[in-house]
């Protein structure tokens, strides 16, 4: 939930992939299956604690993400109405963003930013979301452009524009985007500091996978990696 990265292949394809950062005592997640949920197939690995998701992609050209926090680190404790990956999977009871935003109960929410991608027209369309527990903020953001965020929780903003520059030094030297590319990034990216590496490791939380969705014309690939057990499953 902690490193994402966009990168556009045309008018309606992309490749989204996404680091999850997580408590080495959280339940272990189900890799990728397909759950229908409002009369829609959606796939995603779903969490092993709360049975919400981090990622999905659904049969009609919605892709989701989510991130912990929105734009700075919020105080941890109280308890909240419903897990962010439930909040995530209620999106598909909604035509769009602004009937989501306008529509659906973000009360006692806990604060997050969502990375939504909407190819079911002609062209592509992203959308980054950001509950700040009070507020919520939704920015268009261009399509035809890469994206990395990073986690507030995690991650201070010195590091994040630190991973900025990784994502940019990439962008320099590989033009041709591929999942095999943009994953090599994911699990090397960084200066060999496991505290802010894209794998990162700090005992107590640790990256515990890689989920890589690649949309062509063809239809769509997720590709989920689960980095402890050291196993990949490929889904259409």
């Amino acid at each position: 939930m902690c490193t994402v990265t966009f990168l556009p292949l045309s008018n309606q394809n992309f490749i989204l992939t996404s680091n999850r950062d997580e408590d080495v005592n959280r339940a272990q997640a189900l890799p990728v299956a397909q759950y229908q949920h409002y009369d829609t197939n959606i796939f995603y690995p779903k969490d092993g604690k709360a049975n919400g998701t981090w990622i999905a992609a659904s049969t009609t050209g919605i892709t989701l993400c989510l991130l912990n926090g929105a734009f700075v680190k919020h105080s941890f404790g109280q308890t909240y109405r419903i897990s962010r990956g439930i909040v995530l999977l209620d999106f598909f009871k909604y035509n769009d963003v602004m009937d989501y935003t306008q529509s659906y109960n973000f009360d006692n929410i806990e604060p997050f930013t969502r990375v939504i991608v909407d190819n079911r027209q002609d062209l592509l369309h992203l959308h980054e979301m950001r509950w700040d527990g009070n507020t919520m903020h939704v920015k268009q953001m261009d399509a035809m452009l890469t994206h990395i965020w990073s986690s507030v929780t995690l991650y201070s903003a010195e590091i994040i524009k630190q991973r900025e520059n990784w994502f940019e030094s990439w962008l320099q030297t590989n033009n041709d985007f591929t999942p095999e590319n943009i994953l090599m990034f994911h699990h090397f990216g960084g200066d060999g500091d496991k505290n802010s590496d894209l794998v990162m490791n700090r005992g107590f939380v640790k990256t515990v996978s890689i989920t890589c969705i690649h949309k062509t014309n063809a239809g769509s690939e997720i590709i989920y990696e689960d980095v402890i057990q050291k196993n990949c499953i490929a889904t259409l």
